[in-house]
């Protein structure tokens, strides 16, 4: 990759800092900011996983693949937010062998009260990866297979 015109190398080293710094400060923010909507950080990402991924609802399996998380984690998970109103267990239409957890009422009120009241964080981690992205401009788009191999080759 080529040096970006007019961008020293110290400078770039410093806009990953601030880049870093501004991830770790938009994460504590956003367990804070999730708490006091009534939500637990997981609790956060299980109901993002499922409203925003899928339509409101998803297998335990599929949601232990996306959290990056054990299927017996998910399950208490949800089993903890069940008991909490925010989402509900149903049979799945074309499968009744499969139980799907679904977003209640509850849930999607709380999660998008977590939300609105993140705007100002979301402007900010975008502010720093505008900075970054200019830092590291992309020659020809994102990364292509070609790149990507030789990148893995390196190692």
């Amino acid at each position: 990759m080529t040096e970006p015109p007019n961008i020293s190398a110290d400078d770039r080293v410093g806009r990953v800092a601030e880049f870093r710094i501004a991830l770790q400060r938009f994460e504590r923010t956003s367990d804070q900011v999730v708490r006091r909507s009534g939500l637990t950080p997981r609790q956060h990402l299980l109901l993002l996983a499922l409203e925003g991924r899928h339509a409101g609802s998803a297998s335990i399996g599929t949601l232990s693949r996306e959290l990056l998380l054990a299927q017996s984690t998910v399950t208490e998970l949800a089993d903890r937010a069940q008991a909490e109103g925010l989402v509900e267990r149903v049979v799945a239409r074309d499968d009744a062998r499969v139980v799907l957890v679904r977003t209640t009422r509850e849930g999607a009120r709380r999660l998008e009260r977590a939300l609105a009241a993140l705007d100002r964080e979301r402007d900010r981690l975008g502010l720093a990866i505008g900075d970054l992205d200019a830092a590291f401009p992309r020659v020809s788009g994102p990364a292509s297979p070609s790149r990507a191999r030789g990148r893995a080759s390196d190692r």
